[in-house]
Order: C-alpha cells, then sequence, then structure tokens
C-alpha cells in the first residue's frame, strides 16, 4: 500500500507531456531528506550540463525536480505533499515542465505503485538509477547528454562526500537496507578526486557522510584499518581546514580511528555516534548487539582524546520500553553530558521487525519522554556552551544572516552544519565561506555569538 493513499485529496491538474526546448535549460530542485539527498541532487544537477539554469520559481521551470525521503511515514507524507503542491503550482501552463521524482519514497515503494497513485508525475527514478538520472531526464527532455561535475547546493564554507552508499546492518527499526541497498563503498582514487575539487572551488569543510562512515571498505573485504587510512589522506587535502564525520557506528571506534583523530590536523575530535538507547534489553530488541556498551565506547574517546566533542541520537517509546528502561535512558544522559543530542520518537515502518513486536508504547508516553530528554540536554547544552564564553574559536562563516545587517551565521569546530546550532558572528573580515577568528561574548541553550578579532597587519 502506498503513502500517498490517505493524503491524495487534491485536485489533479491534467498531465500532458512537455515539449523539448533547444535553450538554456531551466531547472527547479528539492532534495528533502538527508545529506546523502543533498549530494545526490546536487550530482543530478551537474549531469545535466553546462547549460542549465537553476530558478528559484517552479512555475518558470522546465524541469522540476523532487529527490523525496522514504525513511519514515512523517517524512514520505512530506514528500508526497510537495509532490503535489508542486503539480498544483504549475496547473494550467501552456507549456508544461516536466515533474520528475526521485529517492528513497520511490525506492521503496516502487515506480508502478506510486505512478497509479499520483499520475500528475512524468518520471519516477529509483535510487539505484543514480549514476543515471542526468541521461535519463535529458533523453525525457530530447536534450543531449552533456554531464558536468556536481552543482554545490550548500554555502560557500564547506560540503558534503559521500563515501559510501547502502548499509549492511539489518538494525529492527530501520529501512535503510531495503532502500538504498547494500552497502557500496566508493573507490578511493575517486574520493580523493572529489575532495580535491571541491577544495579547489574554496570549499573549507568537507562533511564525511555515508550510513556508517567506520563501515567503509567492508563490502570489499578489507580490514578496519583502510577508513582511517582514507581520513589521513583526505587531511591532506590542500585548503581543506576542516573534515568532519558524521554516522560513526559504535564498533567501528577502533584505536586506529582515535590515532587518526589525534594526528591528522584536519580532522576534528567530532565523534556523531546513533547510539539509539543505553538499556542492553533495547539495544537487543533493536537488533544492535555491537551497541550493548555505550557507556564503555563514550568512555574509550574521551580517554584517547578528553576534549572531544560527543553528539548522539536516540529513540524513545521504543517497544517494550519500559519507565524502568526510560530511566537508564535519563541517567545515561545525564552522565555522559553530550555536546548535542537528537532525539527520536519510535515510529512503526511497514515492513520492519520492530513495527510487529509486542508492547507497543502509546504516542502520548513517547512524547512526553521526549520532551524529558529534550530539557535535559537543553540544561547540558546551556552548561557547555556557557563554559566557551571567554575563548577564542576559529569560526566557519555559513551565511549572510537573513534578519539582521551586519550579522552572519557560521559555525565553530563542534557545530555540524544543519544538524547542531551555530555561532552568530560579526565584525572585520566575516563573509561567506570566510573563516575567522573569534572571540566568543555570549551563549544560550544551542548557540554562541562571537565577535571577530581584526588581524594584525605584518
Amino acid at each position: 500500500m502506498t503513502p500517498s493513499r490517505n493524503i491524495l485529496m487534491e485536485h489533479r491538474p491534467s498531465g500532458r507531456k512537455p515539449r523539448a526546448r533547444r535553450d538554456g535549460l531551466k531547472v527547479w530542485v528539492k532534495s528533502l531528506g538527508c545529506p546523502k539527498n543533498t549530494v545526490d541532487t546536487e550530482k543530478l544537477v551537474g549531469q545535466l550540463g553546462a547549460g542549465v539554469r537553476p530558478v528559484a520559481d517552479a512555475r518558470n521551470a522546465d524541469l522540476l525536480f523532487v529527490n523525496t525521503c522514504g525513511f519514515i511515514e512523517p517524512a514520505v507524507k512530506e514528500s508526497v505533499r510537495s509532490i503535489l503542491d508542486l503539480a498544483g503550482e504549475i496547473q494550467g501552463r501552456k507549456k508544461k515542465p516536466l515533474l520528475a521524482v526521485a529517492g528513497c519514497m520511490v525506492g521503496r515503494y516502487g515506480r508502478d505503485e506510486l505512478a497509479r497513485e499520483i499520475p500528475e508525475v512524468d518520471v519516477w527514478l529509483t535510487p539505484d538509477q543514480r549514476e543515471q538520472w542526468g541521461e535519463l531526464l535529458l533523453a525525457a527532455l530530447d536534450r543531449p547528454y552533456r554531464p558536468e561535475l556536481r552543482r554545490l547546493s550548500t554555502p560557500p564554507s564547506y560540503a558534503y562526500l559521500k563515501i559510501s552508499e547502502g548499509c549492511r546492518h539489518r538494525c529492527a527499526f530501520c529501512t535503510i537496507p531495503s532502500i538504498r541497498g547494500p552497502l557500496r563503498s566508493s573507490p578511493r582514487e575517486e574520493l580523493l578526486a572529489e575532495a580535491g575539487s571541491l577544495a579547489g572551488q574554496g570549499v573549507k569543510e568537507l562533511v564525511l557522510i555515508a550510513q556508517d562512515l567506520t563501515d567503509y571498505g567492508q563490502d570489499l573485504g578489507l580490514d578496519r584499518t583502510v577508513f582511517p587510512d582514507l581520513l589521513r589522506s583526505l587531511g591532506d587535502v590542500e585548503g581543506l581546514r576542516w573534515l568532519r564525520m558524521l554516522y560513526l557506528y559504535p564498533r567501528g571506534i577502533t584505536p586506529e580511528l582515535l590515532a587518526a583523530v589525534r594526528e591528522v590536523d584536519a580532522l576534528l575530535p567530532y565523534f556523531d555516534m546513533p547510539l539509539q538507547h543505553s538499556h542492553p534489553d533495547i539495544l537487543k530488541n533493536m537488533g544492535r548487539p555491537f551497541a550493548v556498551e555505550p557507556e564503555r565506547v563514550c568512555g574509550q574517546i574521551r580517554e584517547a582524546i578528553p576534549d572531544a566533542a560527543l553528539r548522539t541520537t536516540l529513540i524513545v517509546g521504543y517497544p517494550g520500553e519500559t519507565d524502568e528502561h526510560f530511566r537508564h535512558l535519563c541517567d545515561f544522559v545525564e552522565k555522559m553530558r553530550f555536546t548535542q543530542l537528537g532525539v527520536f520518537t519510535f515510529w512503526p515502518e511497514e515492513g520492519t521487525v520492530a513495527a510487529g513486536l509486542p508492547d507497543q508504547v502509546e504516542a502520548h508516553v513517547k512524547e512526553e519522554r521526549r520532551d524529558i530528554l529534550m530539557e535535559l540536554q537543553q540544561e547540558i547544552s546551556r552548561d557547555i556552551l556557557e563554559e566557551q564564553v571567554g575563548s577564542t574559536q576559529d569560526v566557519l562563516v555559513d551565511t549572510v544572516n537573513p534578519e539582521w545587517p551586519g550579522l552572519h551565521n557560521g559555525r565553530v569546530w563542534f557545530q555540524a552544519p544543519d544538524v547542531d546550532g551555530m555561532c552568530y558572528i560579526s565584525g572585520p573580515d566575516v563573509a561567506p565561506g570566510a573563516m575567522v577568528q573569534a572571540d566568543i561574548v555570549e551563549s544560550s541553550e544551542y548557540d554562541l555569538t562571537g565577535l571577530a578579532v581584526e588581524r594584525q597587519q605584518d
């Protein structure tokens, strides 16, 4: 059953085919979900060639492209609504643009069933066609295929580098392996070339992403030193200032990885580990035997790198989670004092083992537990950021603040883009893409405020 059946209630526009055009291709894109989708969308725009012209108004486009998320039902509903809103926006145009939908929702539910439910869409593209998305769309538009390099959509300061696709883990609550397929590591040479290209464009921070970074190379039968070796090579890329890791599974935190973090100057001591819970009973039921002792893993990191920033995500309300299990989780959060923490309520996704487990937790209990944990983390975060006031930090400037003239949005080393707080910064030499030194003058629950230090003249 597709997700669209309960929310497809709007009037449907007619589905006329687009006319072929020979001028610059005007493209409107929307990327939903995780940074992995962001990378896929950027590469798609590059595949469309040098003549592509991104436009902000969908009504002015020749091609409309939506890269969907299909991880959990709320994300699927958001994807469907985005498609229907878009179809309504272009309804009645004499020259209807090509409406293309790609990504995880398509991989999860299949092109044929989605095409029956949402006939407004002209082209459906599955995740396993990713390398051919541009070629397929240009063929549908009757245009030649002359691909170019990836077109970045992030601010000039940072870019994502996806080092592998898919996942070989089988967590009981997760749909990712069935959507994105098994683990497939990208060739080392291609990653280094892409990193060099991004640095050559002025990018100062590379954010490494994968479903599990530490699993890199395991599909090829390589040992776990291959990922630290890759980090050392990436750390040598000229022009890069920061190298950040997102999505490190606990069992992949090896002595070799910790040594690389200590020794590679650009590699930030920022550990993002999706622990999901602290109690061994819940972790076992989640199918996460490699996370049985999360406290021990956190202790290993802090012993090796005392100033490390630890970030994690937790799930509350997993089937069978009792008040005792939740108290264990609260005690764990208080003891660990994570620099950053995200909390999600369990969602019983169709097709997962967890959806069929007994002792499902009521929605209001899940929401209450999430709120309790977030209030607890808010106090921890406030205390951690207060300690930064009076220090001098490198701040990577992302964007101009849209509300306050002269103010910019930036980040210090323990703040990842999109998922963490930010550092509001003003002063000399502050501009998007710049890295400046700043005195931290103020803090709040999740954000910092800094004043750039004027450079000394030689």
